[in-house]
């Protein structure tokens, strides 16, 4: 039995715009699950606004997803590969709103999967990088306000996280190339879109772990 991670924001969460949340069947992760099979364990862990490296303090859980990941490494270990997706919650102008510095934040994960002490001495997972989909325009003036200049910032995600990936060694997915943002508010899926996502990634996940 092979064990993919999924660690994410609210994409990855299923926050659905239209309200609440997306039904279990509907969401990216739970989408792989079924495309792999029962070979694979697929687990989903999605915060509604994780950053990759940042600090937000607008909620009560710790949003920093470099702060939360090594508890998470280590509450499901041994994984076989984990495949993260974050970088929307960067583009806030409150976090940093800038490509290079998510770059960076991808970077200090990456860092801490594999100089994780894992129990068992059991190996480090291989790494799927995926860059989010693009952040467009939308009326809703709060996500409008909330993601001011993300639509232009967030195009520069795919080319950083590929760059780096490459050299890091890391798969790579631009979740862009299948998805696109409602314009509800411009940052979440609507049903079909995250479930487009996990069709896409499950060929790439079969090629990673030679399923």
């Amino acid at each position: 039995m092979k064990t993919v991670l999924c660690y994410g924001d609210s994409l990855t969460w299923g926050y659905n715009a239209e309200g609440g949340r997306h039904a279990l069947e509907d969401r990216w992760p739970s989408v792989l699950q079924a495309a792999l099979g029962g070979g694979v364990q697929v687990i989903a862990d999605g915060l509604n606004g994780r950053t990759t490296a940042f600090d937000d303090h607008m909620a009560g859980a710790d949003r920093n997803g470099a702060k939360t990941l090594p508890t998470v490494l280590a509450t499901h270990a041994p994984i076989d590969l984990i495949v993260i997706m974050l970088g929307a919650n960067d583009m806030k102008p409150w976090i940093h709103g800038n490509p290079v510095a998510a770059k960076y934040g991808i970077q200090r994960l990456i860092d801490i999967v594999r100089g994780h002490d894992y129990p068992f001495n059991w190996a480090a997972p291989q790494i799927l990088i995926v860059s989010p989909p693009l952040v467009t325009r939308t009326e809703n003036a709060d996500f409008k306000a909330m993601f001011a200049g993300g639509d232009d910032a967030s195009k520069l995600l795919a080319p950083q996280y590929a760059t780096l990936a490459d050299e890091a060694g890391c798969g790579f997915f631009d979740a862009g190339t299948v998805a696109v943002t409602t314009p509800l508010d411009g940052v979440h899926l609507d049903a079909e879109n995250t479930r487009n996502i996990g069709k896409a990634l499950a060929s790439v996940v079969r090629v990673m772990l030679e399923l």
